[in-house]
């Protein structure tokens, strides 16, 4: 899995390189069929704006689906700690989604309920 640190209007150091990739890297845990991690962080150099660092995160399913997440905050680590959370809760429930579709829980085959019925109908018949 390859985890791809950008940025936009700000100079990615060796330090929010190394925090990107530690907090995202625990992401990747969760569910080993993620192929790649893309992470943009953005900087509006606007002195009116509050939250001005933005870090934006695509992350790609080896079955070619992905999940994209953005958050905002004042400082670039606390903007990469908001959408590692938010990350893991995506991925998390991505990954249960999968999960649940491949059990086919509502298959005919393993509908037990009218074997159960129809044996009890038929010990009441030879009751009789």
């Amino acid at each position: 899995m390859r985890i791809y640190v950008n940025g936009r209007n700000i100079e990615i150091t060796d330090a929010i390189k190394a925090y990107a990739k530690e907090k995202l890297g625990k992401v990747a845990a969760h569910y080993d069929q993620i192929s790649g991690i893309d992470v943009v962080l953005t900087v509006i150099k606007n002195p009116s704006v509050a939250e001005n660092h933005t870090a934006e995160v695509s992350c790609k399913f080896t079955t070619g689906q992905q999940v994209q997440v953005a958050e905002t905050a004042e400082s670039m680590y606390a903007s990469i700690d908001l959408v590692s959370d938010k990350l893991s809760r995506q991925v998390q429930k991505y990954k249960e989604k999968n999960l649940k579709s491949k059990t086919h829980s509502d298959s005919i085959r393993k509908d037990g309920a009218p074997a159960e019925d129809t044996e009890e109908e038929i010990i009441s018949i030879e009751a009789e």
